[in-house]
């Protein structure tokens, strides 16, 4: 029986140095959960009260690295300048050269495109409200230049997808065919194209006349004719134009092409 009494007090001795160390780990533990609470509100006022360009970099993820995007103006974004508004003369730059496009990238000249199409639907924008109010457009040589780049920047893209694909399939187009001639004397190009049968056998395929006959000769000499005529007649028409806004706006540049 004292046995037992002495095993049951040591019981309760054990209970009680349990449940104390059990509430000073919980007292700490809230003590350290208060402490870093007040630290990191304590940092987060220091932050905050830092401006935003010398403010402490806590984590790999608010690591952002410098750029620069254009300002965000809404619609205008897609209209010129306002400060060029009312100006007879805009300053623009020279037009991208194929040398300077070959050194880019394709993601380069994909986000150039885009930039060159926007400027193109700006300028074109421009020219329209000149017309309407019948006034000068203001640097029109500007729109020669976009347009000479995205040609030069459509050059060089087929250039990199003709050699790729040299490099892949050995063919310089990117679907076989070869050069013909139709009935009326037209030379185009045909694209070959697979077929069930043979070409022997193939009805369809027999209907195509891949020649001119002889007396379609002399036709053929005068519809070059008339397109030499009508290239002309353009040509002086063009002159009269530039000589009738010469003399309306005598400080405007005329092209020598």
């Amino acid at each position: 029986m004292p046995t037992m009494t002495t095993e049951g007090g040591q019981a309760n001795n054990t209970d009680c140095d349990w449940l104390k160390r059990s509430e000073a780990g919980a007292a700490m533990f809230s003590q350290g959960r208060v402490d870093e609470v007040s630290f990191m509100f304590d940092r987060e006022k220091s932050v905050s009260a830092a401006p935003s360009w010398c403010s402490p970099i806590t984590s790999v993820g608010q690591c952002r690295a410098l750029h620069t995007t254009i300002s965000r103006r809404g619609l205008d974004e897609f209209f010129d300048f306002s400060d060029n508004w009312g100006e007879t003369n805009v300053k623009s730059g020279a037009p991208w050269t194929a040398k300077q496009l070959r050194t880019k990238s394709s993601e380069d000249l994909h986000k150039l495109w885009y930039v060159l199409l926007k400027e193109k639907n700006m300028l074109l924008t421009l020219e329209q409200e000149a017309k309407r109010q019948k006034v000068q457009m203001p640097s029109p040589e500007r729109l020669r230049k976009v347009e000479r780049s995205m040609i030069r920047l459509e050059t060089v893209v087929n250039e990199r997808e003709t050699a790729l694909r040299l490099l892949q399939t050995g063919q310089e187009k990117g679907r076989p065919g070869a050069w013909r001639r139709n009935i009326f004397g037209y030379v185009y190009w045909y694209r070959f194209k697979e077929y069930a049968i043979p070409w022997y056998m193939n009805r369809r395929y027999k209907r195509k006349k891949f020649y001119t006959p002889n007396f379609v000769q002399p036709h053929i000499r005068l519809r070059i004719e008339k397109y030499l005529r009508q290239k002309a007649r353009q040509t002086i028409l063009k002159k009269q134009t530039q000589a009738k806004l010469k003399e309306k706006f005598p400080h405007m540049k005329i092209s020598s092409s």
